[in-house]
């Protein structure tokens, strides 16, 4: 009864660049439940990912969202790694105009390989409220942080090795 029509409007402006000088060189503009009330209950979100050229968006995962991904320019490698004990890597190059899906819960990836192009994407998630875990940020920049003994052991390697890896995040 409360409901107006700006709760299910916003000037997201998705058609515009977005600022990709960051350490991984891309930029994710969700537009969710939290940004658009009207979405509550709807089950779908939407993004815009700008890619600068090697850009980036890392490892990740939505734990409880489906992801339907589409190139609108340049070239992007993507991927998802199936679960355990298999842990496939079903990954493919994508043009402009291809469609991908990234299914809910698995760990994936875009990387643009061009050194001289950006590239752009457009993705629509099925929950209104979607999660992201970024996976070197969860482990290696909890709060408060993971045991070192545990990051050790999990990934075969010494202290100064996690240390290094602790300190980007």
């Amino acid at each position: 009864m409360n409901a107006s029509a700006d709760d299910f409007f916003k000037a997201a402006m998705l058609d515009k660049p977005r600022d990709t000088n960051n350490k991984v060189g891309s930029n994710v503009t969700l537009v969710n439940v939290l940004q658009l009330p009207g979405l509550n209950t709807l089950g779908i979100s939407i993004a815009r990912l700008d890619y600068a050229p090697l850009g980036l968006n890392p490892p990740h995962t939505h734990p409880r969202a489906t992801e339907i991904f589409t190139v609108l320019e340049g070239t992007l490698y993507v991927g998802f790694v199936t679960s355990n004990p298999d842990n496939r890597l079903l990954s493919k190059v994508l043009n402009k105009d291809d469609v991908f899906v990234f299914p809910e819960g698995l760990i994936h990836f875009q990387f643009n390989p061009n050194p001289h192009k950006p590239a752009v994407a457009i993705a629509a998630l099925s929950s209104q409220n979607p999660g992201v875990i970024t996976i070197a940020n969860a482990v290696f920049g909890s709060n408060p942080p993971i045991s070192d003994d545990i990051l050790m052991k999990a990934f075969q390697v010494d202290k100064k090795i996690i240390d290094l890896l602790q300190a980007q995040f």
